[in-house]
C-alpha cells in the first residue's frame, strides 16, 4: 500500500499505523538500515568456534564430528544437551550476537 500510494483510512486502527510507518520507510528509507539477515550471520560458523575453543579435547571432538554433514544442527544439540555444556554455547552464542549487533550498529552509526 505504501509504495502504491493506496488510501488505507478504511483499515483497522492498528493496521493504519502499520501502513504510516511503511509510508515513512519509503518516503525516507535513508532514516532505516537494512538488519542483517540468517546469511549475513552465519551461526554454523558461530557453532565452528564454540567448538574450537572448548578445553576438553574429547568434547571438542565429540562435536566436530558431529557438525560435518547434514543434519549438523540437529546433531550439535544434541551433543551439547549430552554434555551437559548447553549453556556453555547459549552464552557463547548470545554474546557472538551481541557482538554482530554491535558492529552493525557501528557501520551505521547508531548509538547502542
Amino acid at each position: 500500500m505504501a509504495e502504491d500510494g493506496e488510501e488505507f483510512g478504511h483499515l483497522p486502527d492498528w493496521q493504519q499505523e502499520e501502513v504510516e510507518l511503511a509510508n515513512d520507510i519509503v518516503e525516507n528509507d535513508d532514516k532505516y538500515a537494512l538488519l542483517p539477515t540468517s546469511f549475513d550471520v552465519h551461526e554454523y560458523n558461530m557453532i565452528e568456534k564454540f567448538c574450537y575453543r572448548l578445553s576438553d579435547q574429547k568434547e571438542q571432538d565429540i562435536l566436530l564430528q558431529a557438525i560435518s554433514g547434514k543434519g549438523a544442527f540437529r546433531r550439535f544439540k544434541d551433543r551439547i544437551n549430552q554434555l551437559g555444556i548447553a549453556e556453555q554455547w547459549y552464552d557463547f552464542r548470545d554474546q557472538c550476537y551481541k557482538e554482530i549487533a554491535k558492529a552493525f550498529c557501528q557501520s551505521k552509526n547508531i548509538d547502542y
